[in-house]
């Protein structure tokens, strides 16, 4: 019980910060505008839903492409520390999305933004993709895979409710309350960045020292 609790605050952080529904509301907003009511909750319902499954599916599939591609953990866990990183910076400095949107764009995707840019990839992009790929790896019973199951449900529940209140939302807290809050989630991405960039180069680097020492050492030395 000890190592749930931490799993799972680490497992809601990380996702809520990536999924970054706070962020994508102005964004949202916009592609939206003219929309009613009801028409902007059916798209905010589809989105939250697709999103699930397409990360449900990465979740548990991710092991699967390791092995066929030839893929190893901790070089997934180097590149994804990368991703993850960039994700946080860009929020550290108050930027809304990661996905730029152009006026002809967002004309083009009017029919079905749930899909796209709405679910993919603003709520379910490469980090959060690769989040659910390491943390199930890292999964080491079924209580931690069922609590990462059910905190990426809670992550999208409450995504769902977010930008179905967005209007109201965006008025409340105001431009500067919204940015301050990008601020502090993009700071603690980093840092889970980090630990996840230094998790996965630690064997590697393990590794090489262990096999060059070898040749390091004088003829006759290992006996």
């Amino acid at each position: 019980m000890d190592s749930l609790l931490p799993f799972a605050l680490l497992c809601f952080t990380s996702f809520f910060t990536l999924t970054n529904p706070l962020g994508t509301m102005p964004v949202f907003l916009t592609m939206t505008q003219g929309m009613s009511k009801d028409e902007r909750q059916r798209i905010v319902k589809r989105a939250t839903i697709i999103s699930f499954l397409i990360l449900i599916v990465f979740t548990f599939s991710g092991q699967f492409l390791f092995k066929f591609f030839g893929i190893s953990t901790n070089g997934f866990r180097i590149a994804a520390g990368f991703i993850i990183i960039k994700i946080g910076y860009d929020m550290l400095q108050a930027r809304y999305t990661n996905v730029k949107l152009k006026n002809e764009e967002i004309r083009t995707y009017a029919n079905d933004i749930s899909i796209t840019p709405l679910s993919i990839p603003m709520l379910c992009g490469p980090g959060a993709i690769a989040n659910g790929i390491m943390l199930m790896d890292e999964s080491t019973s079924w209580s931690m895979v069922a609590i990462l199951v059910g905190i990426i449900a809670l992550v999208y529940l409450l995504t769902y409710f977010i930008l179905k209140e967005s209007t109201r939302l965006v008025d409340l807290i105001g431009e500067t309350g919204n940015n301050v809050m990008m601020r502090l989630m993009g700071l603690i991405l980093m840092v889970i960045a980090v630990e996840c960039f230094v998790s996965g180069a630690r064997p590697i680097l393990i590794d090489i020292i262990q096999s060059s020492l070898p040749d390091m050492l004088p003829a006759g030395a290992a006996h």
